[in-house]
């Protein structure tokens, strides 16, 4: 039996001051005025049109993402989160991110967004090199991003997460470990630590830049990094998520479990679970603001509007969830999927047979052999 999961609601917002060549977000660089008013009233628009999807159901989580989210002014994020708190079940407590660029942070402005209800913040950092940020294309120095970041604990943020990359054009190994200390300093609640990869439709996969590392020196920056954070009390959840105890993102952690999640925006994806169908729902908007300023809360914003084939399931399930550590229950598959264990039965026998899953009673939990090779294990379970 299909059991429909916790929810959370993921909102895209497109616009930054200038595309990153390694970025294959849905962003857009912003020239001129930006058309905050309309866009919230779009988002709105688009959240009426999906409500019938989630009636009853309670949010646990929201996200703002982009693009450069804390380009957008306090008073527009306020004014969407009105709008969804009198149309969806807001849990107590519910944690709302804001992303945010160094580059764009003012001090007000952080004392403005706490009090719409942003509680968490992730500051795009990348690195505290101001050598590798030229090279990133990034708007801000590092001097600029510890500044960013202390607005933001000035204002009352103790739950913020940076972003911080490696394996860098022109990294070393001392240069890596210098961002990771430049990063404990400011006392993060959560870091993300993950390596630059070329993907395709970006500049930098177009012209590969000078000075990128190679296999072994990647590997060698990310086992070091990782000892160091262990040792700064950051517990290693997700591939490439670090938090202190009882910090995790909820919002993240949703999407890793399987869970569902509505998505308003130009190009935001969403997956609903429909218990009465014992369907799963994958939906998407269309990409460019423009054309989705101009549909929003019609049937022409949809990008897609797909149901997940029983057989596609295990692998979408395992796509998510051997990203974490713990693993999953057996009756969390069963009700996550709507299929029994026996449908994945052979490729599970196969990856635990491999070494990189291992039983414990009802949970199945990837091994270190494992994690060095998530892609190969999610692999396993594609249909044939």
């Amino acid at each position: 039996m299909l059991i429909p999961p916790p929810l959370s609601l993921y909102v895209h917002l497109p616009w930054c001051v200038r595309k990153c060549p390694y970025c294959d977000f849905n962003s857009h660089q912003g020239k001129g005025p930006l058309p905050f008013d309309d866009y919230v009233d779009a988002l709105i628009r688009d959240l009426d049109f999906d409500l019938p999807l989630v009636w009853g159901r309670t949010v646990h989580s929201v996200f703002f993402g982009g693009g450069t989210p804390s380009l957008f002014p306090p008073e527009a994020i306020d004014r969407f989160l009105q709008a969804a708190a009198a149309r969806l079940r807001f849990a107590p407590g519910l944690e709302v991110t804001l992303e945010t660029n160094p580059g764009t942070a003012e001090h007000g402005r952080f004392d403005r967004y706490l009090a719409a209800g942003v509680n968490r913040i992730s500051f795009g950092i990348q690195s505290f090199d101001d050598g590798c940020l030229q090279r990133l294309g990034r708007i801000h120095d590092s001097d600029e991003a510890e500044a960013a970041v202390k607005l933001a604990q000035d204002a009352g943020f103790d739950n913020f997460n940076l972003d911080l990359m490696y394996a860098l054009p022109g990294q070393t190994l001392a240069m890596a470990e210098r961002d990771l200390e430049r990063a404990f300093a400011l006392q993060p609640a959560h870091i993300s630590h993950y390596q630059l990869t070329l993907e395709p439709n970006t500049v930098f996969f177009a012209r590969p830049p000078q000075g990128i590392p190679d296999d072994d020196g990647a590997w060698e920056m990310q086992a070091h990094c990782q000892a160091l954070l262990a040792g700064a009390g950051f517990g290693h959840y997700e591939i490439s998520a670090y938090a202190r105890e009882g910090r995790q993102c909820a919002h993240n952690l949703n999407y890793w479990r399987f869970g569902d999640y509505l998505g308003i925006g130009a190009g935001a994806h969403g997956k609903i679970s429909l218990g009465a169908e014992q369907a799963i729902l994958r939906r998407w908007k269309v990409k460019h603001p423009t054309a989705y300023l101009a549909a929003a809360g019609t049937a022409q914003a949809l990008g897609g509007d797909d149901r997940i084939a029983p057989e596609q399931r295990p692998f979408e399930y395992m796509l998510n969830l051997l990203r974490l550590h713990e693993g999953f229950r057996v009756a969390d598959f069963e009700h996550g999927t709507g299929l029994p264990l026996a449908a994945m039965e052979a490729p599970l026998a196969r990856v635990v047979a491999a070494g990189w899953l291992r039983r414990e009673a009802d949970r199945f939990i990837p091994t270190e052999l494992g994690r060095r090779f998530t892609n190969d294990v999610v692999s396993a379970f594609l249909a044939d």
